[in-house]
């Protein structure tokens, strides 16, 4: 079946489905069946909230509501508990007889003695037990606050490092890996747009406020089927709504940076606004101390929504940030992301809910350097426009569809003198545009009562377009091997060819199929077995284990392929003594094609040819999860242990090439054979609330050189294969303790004070080890760089 006959079908189904919608009561009411349908929100501030479970207690059956709080279920004619439970809320049980359709929205009121609880899911646990999904995790914004981290900011990317299968590069470094992959592989998504570059000041912040964020789940695997475009993992971001009742502040104040939030209605329970925003100011410090050098960062959230009626809201939200870097005024460093969506959620009938958006996402980077006298600037800008629909059919079966399609536009870098004195001249390195449609089908199924499936199909494809000059190489190929020197050289290009503005350089097209499926034992413990494959046409070209700002995302084209990722995973899942306590255990194996691999000495800045360095080799990681919750009471937290190991393998593309590293697996810069992660709270009394976490890794792959020969009277170094070597073991400490001076207080000003110390026992994590010459003694010696040591901290929150 070609790609115009799927796009074809899914269109009918999409539009036959809608249409079918319409006759939906009289159907059902033939049948005797009825549907009850409507939003939940929190009482205070009419936030619509994610995941809340409603359950229908006669039959042992229920649903969650939607990302806008949208719940349906349907049933049989008869007389029915309902209960809405959601943890930190109270529970809600009422009497209803269902005897026609309606809707029944609930506002939930703060449960305030669970408010303190530390929680990774924000459902009950015996409703994670039962659920298809698995190696997802929730991670609640109340949890995130009370987390001691560094320099005293609340941080979403250093609070899902606790969790198993996660990891980073270390200490100073962006972004984040999750079981054995990149971290180009995680698509990261707030309000639905793509932030490509998810770290402030080089990886010591995320651009997360936390103070506007509403929720965020973590897919690490069986990745349901709206999801597309990253190998790896999808970090799902929703900002807050919105307080439609009345107006309230918040913020808080550190060491180097604060933030202030806003928010109220604009039309009373209809429309509300949120606006926010943080900037450090570590740099007025070194100022006062001469000192030339400076960072610093500033971000803005905005977010509204407006009610038109019972069947249809509108949102509005965006993002901007900026990072500013400079050392003597000689490096001048600037990037930052911007996010705009508008969507409109509609309600065709009582079962058939739908949202359709419109995203523009752009990733800026600007570099001066002084020096040499050149201005470079470069962008990622993607305008997406995506339509998804979930059709409740019955208390069996959800359906989720919809369509996707995504226009980039790349500019790997534009070159300018900086004035009339530069020797640099102006230079344009080849724009590229691509376009990326999807369509997706998925079901949720409960079989029975002991089991139940999420299953479904995405069809994703690719188009590299023009207005755009490709290189040509002989034999289509831009890496050559020397078989004199075995080794890989940029082939010599014989020729070029221009296209026009968006025709169509290189296609493709690939059908990922996505399957989990659960299998409940008893009340307490289930079985869990899932796959996906997922294909990721945007590759980053990098050559660290961190992403930085230099780094340059391309797309596929006839050069370099699409990363296609296989994985598989089972789970043993338990709760104990009254889901006091949980236990997840999960083994995963995945393999990902086309993973691009660099030939030694690769030179990958300012690279209008960078086909010349890279080749086509395939990654797998594979592991044994571990987690064990307590999930309430005064001491609570979790211990999450994982056991994996990531490599990658470039074979040899004939009998006669050795492949990068003699074509043997080595292990990634990723690779983490033992990550520990253990995070604690305990509430002593209404006042005082202590936090801590420990976390242990096993270092980062690295290559030393294990020998040396001098040529003309210079030492040389030499190495062996990839990735042999490990920095030391890397671990620290961090501590907590959070003082509410008046907290029984509701009304009027509410403050709290947070006093944190990260890395507690001053342990110097070793960032990277480089080898030197002593200009003393000339012996050889290893230098260990470390960024942070014990690092004290105080900030002031406060609300009213």
């Amino acid at each position: 079946m070609n790609s115009n006959k799927i796009v074809g079908f899914f269109l009918f189904f999409l539009i036959t489905l809608s249409s079918f919608s319409q006759e939906t009561i009289t159907i059902e009411s033939a049948k005797q069946k009825f549907t009850i349908s409507g939003t939940i929100s929190d009482s205070n501030n009419n936030e619509t909230l994610i995941g809340v479970n409603v359950s229908i207690l006669e039959l042992k059956t229920g649903v969650t509501t939607n990302e806008y709080g949208f719940y349906s279920i349907t049933l049989p004619k008869g007389n029915y508990t309902l209960q809405i439970a959601y943890l930190g809320f109270q529970t809600i049980e009422e009497k209803i007889e269902l005897s026609q359709n309606f809707k029944k929205n609930f506002k939930l009121q703060s449960a305030e003695q669970q408010l303190k609880e530390v929680v990774v899911t924000s459902n009950k646990k015996s409703t994670n037990i039962k659920s298809p999904e698995m190696s997802v995790n929730k991670l609640t914004m109340a949890t995130i606050k009370k987390m001691p981290v560094v320099l005293g900011e609340a941080d979403i990317l250093k609070s899902i490092l606790l969790l198993p299968g996660v990891t980073s590069a270390g200490e100073g470094q962006s972004g984040f890996n999750v079981r054995g992959g990149g971290a180009d592989q995680n698509l990261v998504l707030l309000d639905e747009a793509t932030i490509f570059n998810s770290s402030h000041v080089f990886g010591f912040f995320s651009v997360f406020n936390p103070d506007a964020i509403k929720d965020l789940k973590l897919y690490k695997g069986g990745i349901p089927a709206r999801y597309g475009g990253r190998a790896s993992s999808v970090l799902d971001i929703y900002q807050k709504e919105g307080n439609s009742n009345s107006f309230h502040m918040n913020g808080g104040i550190g060491l180097i940076s604060s933030r202030l939030l806003a928010e109220g209605p604009i039309v009373k329970d209809k429309g509300s606004f949120l606006i926010g925003g943080r900037t450090s100011y570590a740099h007025l410090f070194l100022k006062l101390s001469d000192n030339e050098n400076s960072a610093s960062f500033y971000d803005l959230n905005a977010k509204l929504n407006y009610k038109l009626n019972d069947n249809n809201s509108l949102y509005i939200s965006g993002y901007f940030g900026r990072d500013f870097f400079n050392i003597s005024k000689e490096f001048e460093n600037t990037y930052g992301n911007s996010t705009f969506n508008l969507r409109w959620n509609h309600l065709f009938s009582e079962r058939l809910f739908s949202n359709v958006s419109a995203i523009f996402s752009d990733y800026y980077y600007g570099l001066t350097l002084s020096s040499v006298g050149f201005d470079w600037q470069s962008s990622i800008k993607n305008f997406n426009l995506k339509y998804d629909f979930k059709y409740y059919m019955n208390d069996k079966i959800k359906l989720n569809f919809g369509l996707n399609s995504i226009y980039y536009i790349f500019n790997p870098g534009t070159i300018e003198p900086i004035d009339e004195y530069s020797s640099i001249n102006f230079r344009q390195l080849d724009k590229k545009n691509a376009f990326e449609p999807s369509v997706y089908l998925e079901a949720e199924h409960q079989a029975s009562q002991k089991l139940s499936f999420l299953y479904g199909l995405r069809f994703s494809m690719f188009y590299r377009l023009g207005t755009s000059t490709v290189n040509l190489y002989q034999n289509n190929q831009a890496v050559t091997y020397n078989d004199q020197l075995k080794i890989y050289e940029k082939a010599i290009q014989i020729g070029s060819k221009t296209y026009g503005y968006n025709e169509v350089i290189t296609s493709f097209s690939n059908l990922e199929p996505r399957f989990s499926s659960s299998y409940v034992l008893d009340e307490k413990s289930s079985f869990k077995a899932s796959y996906n494959r997922m294909v990721q046409y945007l590759q980053l070209v990098s050559n660290t284990a961190s992403p930085t700002p230099l780094d340059i995302w391309t797309p596929s084209d006839q050069y370099i392929q699409p990363q296609i990722a296989d994985q598989v995973a089972i789970g043993y899942f338990r709760n104990f003594k009254n889901d006091m306590y949980s236990m997840e255990i999960e083994s995963f194996y995945k393999k990902i094609k086309n993973r691009i691999d660099y030939i030694d000495g690769a030179d990958l800045i300012a690279n209008n040819a960078i086909e010349q360095v890279v080749l086509n080799g395939q990654l797998r990681a594979y592991g044994l999860e571990f987690m064990l919750r307590k999930n309430f009471g005064k001491l609570n937290g979790w211990v999450a242990y994982t056991l994996s190991n990531s490599e990658q393998q470039t074979p040899g593309r004939t009998p006669n090439e050795l492949g990068i590293n003699s074509g043997n697996w080595y292990k990634t810069g990723f690779h983490k054979l033992h990550n520990l992660a253990v995070t604690t709270n305990y509430s002593l009394n209404q006042k005082w609330e202590f936090a801590g976490n420990f976390i242990l890794q096993s270092g980062q792959p690295v290559t030393f050189p294990n020998g040396q020969y001098e040529y003309q009277g210079i030492t040389i170094p030499s190495y062996g294969g990839r990735n042999e070597d490990n920095l030391p073991i890397y671990h620290h400490l961090d501590l907590s303790a959070t003082y509410t001076p008046k907290p029984d207080k509701t009304k009027g000003w509410q403050g709290e004070w947070v006093f944190s110390v990260y890395n507690i026992y001053n342990r110097k994590n070793a960032a990277s080890i480089s080898f030197r010459e002593n200009q003393t003694s000339g012996a050889n010696e290893a230098v260990k760089l470390s960024i942070f040591g014990a690092v004290p901290s105080v900030s002031y929150n406060f609300k009213f």
